[in-house]
């Protein structure tokens, strides 16, 4: 492992090792096409059956076709409020075990996560999953490796240039965590837990897209989880596999109009969605379209901007979930958008700025190279290190220092709307 992480910090993609098997023990069946007639039942091995024999079947928000679950320990999934990041925490027991996964671990900026795992007891953590290496997503997780023993240590294989990012890698390759990079496909057992990979199959690249992407199943009970994927992602999970109907979904990209495609939603059927944001946060997460949309099909929505952490309890067979803080998030988004709305009328218009400014998070490639020192390189570094909150931070960009940013500062072009 050692090897394979220190060619990450030379900038080549990671080789694929295995888990350890006498912690998670793992099934890589193939996934069926969506249009394909019947699927093929998964064989587990017999020495598993007695730990786990709950299953799972395609079924509807009202539990059709839905098996019966074997009794089972309580597992909690905690949505933990990261601010403008996100990280989530699962518990459960099984056969005396104690299990704990984290999937993200929230940003870089913060200190939230360790702090939280240890007010719950968190000793051991048996696996923790990186949606993909933007800072928002795998920002916490060098102090989570220095303050607990870690199991093994799931992603994608793509990089990014940051200094985050290179110090998290050092950290992996100094812990004594495994390390894998599973695939849309592969499927894991730990305890009494099920997890199907959805997404990717393969690499485009693009850290948002790349998103790894999961469904976790609890008896009878799911949760699926896509970090930043886009839409065009959501799309190719529902290609490959009819086995995406899940209780509780946690909405791509903080709940952006980038994802959530309502083919996906409506193929997922969620009885609840939650996303993870910052209150106030500058990028109007959740964005207007995607509250509207889980309004017109019905779907209650919770956030941690609104909610604070938020706490699904579950028996594998029913469930309840409760929040740090009460509040609406579709009366908080219509709320804001009016005042959004009121505050544009009594600006006073400013031809200049809206022709001279080059929005560093929404620009395109060809625009953002109309900004002093930023190339066709830099602009495609720039678009993969996405969002910055300010013009400070393009000093993440490779070639950009302190003596280059006070060009682009002085020359006033680049901004963050």
């Amino acid at each position: 492992m050692r090897n394979k992480l220190l060619i990450i910090l030379l900038c080549i993609p990671f080789l694929l090792l295995g888990c350890d098997e006498n912690q998670i023990e793992t099934n890589t069946p193939d996934i069926p096409n969506v249009e394909a007639e019947a699927e093929a039942d998964v064989d587990h091995d017999e020495s598993q059956e007695d730990e786990i024999n709950s299953s799972t079947e395609n079924n509807s928000n009202e539990n059709d076709n839905k098996v019966e679950a074997e009794e089972l320990e309580l597992l909690k999934v905690h949505y933990i409020d990261v601010g403008q990041g996100d990280a989530t925490l699962l518990q459960f027991s099984d056969n005396d075990e104690n299990y704990t996964i984290l999937y993200d671990t929230g940003d870089w900026k913060g200190n939230e996560v360790v702090p939280y795992l240890q007010q719950q007891n968190v000793n051991f953590i048996d696996l923790v999953i990186i949606s993909h290496p933007h800072a928002d997503h795998i920002g916490q997780l060098k102090n989570v490796i220095d303050h607990f023993d870690v199991g093994e240590i799931w992603m994608t294989g793509n990089t990014a240039n940051t200094k985050i990012f290179q110090s998290t890698i050092e950290a992996v390759m100094n812990s004594d965590a495994d390390y894998d990079e599973p695939t849309a496909g592969d499927a894991f057992d730990i305890g009494a837990l099920e997890i199907t990979i959805l997404h990717p199959k393969s690499l485009t690249g693009d850290l948002n897209e790349d998103s790894l992407s999961a469904r976790f199943t609890y008896g009878n009970i799911s949760f699926i989880f896509t970090g930043d994927a886009y839409k065009n992602g959501e799309k190719q999970m529902l290609q490959r596999t009819s086995e995406i109907q899940a209780d509780f979904l946690q909405l791509g990209h903080h709940g952006s109009s980038t994802s959530s495609d309502k083919q996906f939603v409506k193929a997922v059927q969620p009885k609840y969605a939650i996303y993870s944001a910052a209150s106030n946060n500058s990028y109007g997460h959740p964005h207007v379209e995607t509250v509207e949309l889980f309004d017109e099909l019905n779907i209650p929505l919770f956030g941690t901007d609104v909610n604070g952490t938020i706490i699904v309890t579950t028996d594998g067979t029913t469930s309840e979930i409760s929040t740090e803080k009460d509040g609406d998030v579709e009366k908080k988004v219509r709320a804001d958008t009016g005042k959004q709305a009121e505050k544009k009328q009594q600006a006073p218009t400013s031809e200049s700025t809206s022709k001279d400014c080059i929005d560093i998070n929404s620009a395109t490639e060809e625009e953002l190279q109309n900004i002093k020192h930023i190339g066709p390189a830099r602009a495609k570094d720039l678009i993969q290190l996405r969002p910055f909150e300010s013009v400070n931070q393009l000093t993440r960009i490779n070639g950009i220092g302190e003596g280059r940013l006070g060009d682009i500062m002085e020359e006033n072009k680049a901004c963050v709307n």
